[in-house]
Parts: C-alpha cells; structure tokens; sequence
C-alpha cells in the first residue's frame, strides 16, 4: 500500500508503515505531544508527527554519541536527507513538507542548533540561552505552525515563543539528567545572581538561593506561554485544540516542579496520563471560549 500526496511541483509515493514510524517514534518519546496530535485529523497527525520523529532522530544521533566525529558525520548525513529522503522518517517528513508548506530553513535551523549539543557549554546570559532554545525548539513552532493551520506570518513568531517556553520548561525538569552529563543549561549570570554556583549544579548539590532561582525560571517560562497564547487565534480549529493541549500539558510540568518545592534532583517533573486526561476538559473549555470569542469578532 502507498500513500500519494501531490505537491504544485511533483507527486510523492511512500510505503504507509512510514508514518507508522514516526507516529512509534512520537508515541514512545513525546507522551505529552503524542497526546496533543491526536487532537489533529489524521492527516495533520501524521504530519505533524513526522516532524517530532525528525527532530527526535537528529537528538538521539548526539545524545547516543559516543565519538563527536561520528555524531557530526551522521548529523551531516540526517541533513542530507532533506534533499534526498532515504529512511523511512525522512520520507514522511519530506511528504510533510511539501503538502503543508513546513518550511525547510526552519529544519536546517534546528539541525544547527542540535550540533551546539555535541559538546557541553556554558550560557552566560537568559539572552544566550533563549538563542540555544529557539533553535532547538522556537524552529520546531515554526515546523507546525503551518500543519495546525497557521497561514498568518504575523503569528508565527507566536509559534516560535511557544517553543522556546516548551524548551525552557524542559530545561527545568532535566536538570539533574543533564548535570548527570556535565550538562547546564542555565543562564550562568543569573546563577550567581542567587549566589548559586554553576559546579554545585552539576555536582547535584545546589547552594544558594537555588529554590528562588528556579521559582524565577518559572515565572519566566509562564510569561512566554502566555504571550504564545497571543497566536493560537491563528490556527484552524483543529490546531488551535491541539495546541492548546500541548501548552497545557508542558505548563503543568512547572506545577509539578512547584510540588516538589523546586528539588529535581530528588525527582523528575512529569504528568501522568491521568493528569493529562483530567487536563482535557480544561482545555475543552478554554478552546470553546476561543472559538465564541473569534466567532464574535468575525460575525
């Protein structure tokens, strides 16, 4: 069996076990994004998807690295494969790209950012920093905004915003994982702001004013969904209700992190699947206020 979607330019044929693939690769990965798309039709879903298996293949060539020679080979091989589709993610994703408009530069953006990974670094500044996580992740916003219906390129630096408070909130729940990694991503001036010392992250003992440091992150977090709430209008109605979603399940990992009184390092941050299915009505809620709301401002 083989799915055809025809561009403006040229027509596509690829097994259906492709988006299989990307839809496994979404599913085992990116439980709370999983669950978001599925708010999708299914021929958005599938797209969408493909992006996440895209992105995920890309992390996992650096985060399962073992020589940074190699890691940069297969990163340039992965980026190759925009331009000649090879491996059943990229085939999707290329499908993605032509029917939807996803644009490529976009891509190739996240793929220099993801190269930034492949040795441990410091970020001086929340500037820096918010630099690394639009490429890593605001590109991402940019990827779906065009699948969940965005034709309004005022809105999509609405759908960078939204990636990069995604990011920041990945950040903050991973803490320990990647102090466990010689990682930090944290903005070194703010640290010591606190009078936290960036070793003592890394080291899993924090000293400082740490639990206020991470309060202020999050404040930081929340301010930038809120502002990415100003390009859900944008979206068709389909991708406003998934997205909708997806910011309401990555919001409530900074909750999670206030239970914990701010301490990652004794526990990871997560929803579970009965909190994300307690979400929902939360979410319908707010969307159905949206679409009254847009129906009264275009009646």
């Amino acid at each position: 069996m083989a799915i055809q979607i025809r561009s403006r330019k040229q027509a596509v044929s690829q097994p259906a076990s492709d988006w299989d693939i990307c839809r496994l690769i979404a599913r085992t990965h990116g439980k709370s994004f999983y669950v978001a798309s599925l708010c999708l039709p299914a021929d958005r879903r599938r797209a969408i998807q493909s992006v996440y298996a895209f992105c995920r293949m890309a992390d996992d060539i650096v985060d399962r690295a073992t020589c940074l020679d190699s890691a940069r080979r297969d990163l340039d091989a992965w980026e190759r494969e925009l331009d000649d589709p090879v491996s059943p993610v990229a085939r999707a994703f290329t499908l993605s790209r032509l029917r939807y408009g996803v644009p490529e530069d976009a891509a190739r953006e996240l793929l220099a950012g993801v190269r930034m990974d492949l040795a441990p670094r410091r970020y001086a500044t929340w500037g820096e920093l918010r630099d690394y996580c639009y490429a890593v992740a605001g590109t991402v916003g940019l990827m779906v905004a065009p699948i969940l219906g965005c034709r309004d390129e005022e809105a999509l630096l609405y759908a960078a915003e939204l990636g990069i408070a995604m990011q920041l909130t990945n950040i903050l729940r991973d803490i320990c994982e990647d102090a466990a990694q010689g990682r930090l991503y944290l903005p070194v001036e703010e640290l010591t702001a606190f009078d936290v010392d960036a070793e003592s992250v890394l080291a899993g003992w924090p000293n400082g004013a740490f639990r206020d440091f991470m309060a202020f992150q999050i404040m930081r977090a929340r301010g930038l969904y809120a502002s990415a709430e100003l390009g859900i209008p944008a979206l068709d109605s389909s991708g406003r209700l998934a997205t909708m979603a997806a910011k309401q399940f990555y919001s409530e990992i900074l909750t999670e992190i206030e239970k914990l009184d701010y301490d990652v390092f004794r526990a990871r941050a997560h929803l579970t699947t009965g909190q994300k299915i307690r979400a929902l009505p939360g979410v319908l809620v707010g969307f159905t206020q949206l679409s009254l709301s847009s129906a009264r401002v275009h009646g």
